[in-house]
C-alpha cells in the first residue's frame, strides 16, 4: 500500500513520515480512528515505507522487491495479526490458519470492515478473536533474526485481545532490536490501558468530503457529481462512500429540490407523488436519498452561522443551501427536520411501511416549515 493511495489523513501520514526522517520513530505505534477512517491502510503504507528499497521522502517507490512482498503481503519480515475464529472444533483460531485468506481480502477491500473480514472466512455468527496462543506466536516469531533488517508486526483490531494482551505487555515495552510494532484500533476504549500506556497513539480524523469525493472520482466509482454527493452523505468515512456507491442508482439533489419546493409552497399533490414514488424505491436507496437531506440540512445550519466557511458541494446543491439557510425556519426547527428525518430512517430500517413513513415525514417537515411563516417560497 502507497502513502498516496490512503484517502485523505495527510495530517497523519505527514507526521508518520516526520517521525521517520527524523529517527524518532516509535518501536510501538498505535493508530487509531473510526471505521472507514483508513486505519489498516495506513499501517500497510507504513510497512512498505519501512521495507522500500529507495523510498522518497513521501512515499515507497512501488517498484522494488520490498515493496512488491509488502503490497502483497508476504514479506518475510512482515508479521499480521487479525480477529480469526476456531477453522473446526479443538483448533484454536489463528490468524496463520487464515493468512492467505487475509492477503485476498485486504487486496480486494482494503478499507473492509472487521465484520466483513469475518464474513469473508464464513465466521457467520462467531465472534473474532485474538487468542493467548497467537500472543506467545507474537513472542516467538519476534525473537526471531530478521531477514532483512527490520521487522514489522501488525496487530489489526487489538481490541480482540482482551486480557490476554497482558502478554505481549514486555514484548511492546521492550521489543527486540530493529522491531516496530503497528496496533490499528478503532475503539481504543476496549484496549487495555496497560497496552495503550505502551504505544505511541496517532488518531485519524473523519476524512473530508473532498478527498472521499477525489478518491471515488479519480478511482472511475462513479461520476464527479454523484462522488460530491456520496462524500457528504458519508460522513467521515471512506468505507461508508463505497457502499453508498454500490447503492447509489442517480443523481438525489433534483428530487430533494422537488421535495422541498413542495414542503414551502404547501403542495400538496406534490407531496403525495413524492410518498409514492420513493415508496418504490429499495430501502437502501431510500435510507441514502434521507441520509443525504440530513447532511443538505445540516450544511444550510453551518451556512446561516458561518456564512465564510468554504463550501464542498457543488453549485446546484451549494445555491440551494444557501437558500434554505436564508429562511426563517429557526436554528432548532433544522434540528426537529434532522431528527424527523432520523427518526424515519430508523423505521425504514425495521421494515415500516415506507409510503406511510415518507408521507407522514413530509408532513411533519411541512409543520416545521410552516411556523416560521413561510408563504409559497420556491428554494
Amino acid at each position: 500500500m502507497l502513502f498516496r493511495n490512503v484517502v485523505g489523513q495527510q495530517m497523519a501520514k505527514n507526521g508518520l513520515l516526520k517521525m521517520w526522517h527524523n529517527n524518532v520513530f516509535p518501536h510501538a505505534l498505535l493508530i487509531s480512528g473510526a471505521e472507514g477512517t483508513g486505519g489498516l491502510p495506513l499501517g500497510l503504507a507504513v510497512a512498505q515505507y519501512i521495507f522500500c528499497e529507495n523510498k522518497t521522502e513521501t512515499d515507497s517507490c512501488g517498484k522494488c522487491d520490498g515493496c512488491d512482498k509488502a503490497e502483497r503481503l508476504k514479506h518475510v519480515d512482515l508479521h499480521l495479526t487479525f480477529p480469526s475464529v476456531s477453522p473446526k472444533s479443538g483448533v484454536k483460531p489463528m490468524s496463520k490458519i487464515y493468512i492467505d485468506e487475509f492477503r485476498e481480502f485486504v487486496q480486494q477491500s482494503p478499507y473492509g470492515t472487521t465484520y466483513d473480514w469475518l464474513q469473508h472466512i464464513n465466521a457467520e455468527n462467531k465472534q473474532g478473536n485474538i487468542t493467548a496462543e497467537e500472543c506467545r506466536e507474537i513472542l516467538h516469531d519476534l525473537t526471531l533474526t530478521s531477514h532483512k533488517g527490520t521487522k514489522v508486526q501488525i496487530v489489526w483490531r487489538p481490541e480482540y485481545l482482551g486480557k490476554e494482551g497482558n502478554i505481549l505487555l514486555k514484548l511492546i515495552e521492550e521489543p527486540p532490536q530493529g522491531t516496530i510494532l503497528i496496533l490499528i484500533a478503532e475503539q481504543i476504549e476496549d484496549i487495555l490501558p496497560t497496552i495503550r500506556s505502551r504505544t505511541q497513539e496517532v488518531k485519524l480524523a473523519p476524512i473530508s468530503p473532498r478527498d472521499i469525493a477525489e478518491a471515488l472520482s479519480t478511482r472511475s466509482l462513479t461520476d464527479p457529481r454523484n462522488a460530491a454527493q456520496i462524500a457528504h452523505m458519508a460522513m467521515g468515512s471512506y468505507t461508508e462512500a463505497l457502499r453508498l456507491v454500490r447503492n447509489a442508482d442517480n443523481d438525489l439533489f433534483p428530487e430533494v429540490r422537488q421535495l422541498f419546493n413542495a414542503l414551502f409552497t404547501n403542495n400538496g399533490l406534490a407531496i403525495a407523488k413524492f410518498a409514492e414514488e420513493w415508496s418504490k424505491a429499495g430501502r437502501e436507496q431510500q435510507k441514502n436519498f434521507l441520509n443525504y437531506v440530513i447532511q443538505l440540512v445540516e450544511q444550510a445550519v453551518r451556512a446561516r452561522y458561518r456564512p465564510d466557511a468554504a463550501s464542498t458541494l457543488p453549485d446546484g446543491e451549494a445555491q440551494f443551501v444557501q437558500k434554505l439557510s436564508g429562511t426563517k425556519v429557526p436554528f432548532e426547527g433544522f434540528g426537529e427536520m434532522a431528527s424527523a428525518i432520523s427518526d424515519t430512517i430508523f423505521y425504514i430500517e425495521r421494515n415500516a411501511h415506507s409510503k406511510t413513513q415518507l408521507h407522514a415525514l413530509a408532513i411533519r417537515l411541512q409543520y416545521i416549515i410552516k411556523r416560521g411563516t413561510i408563504k409559497d417560497l420556491k428554494i
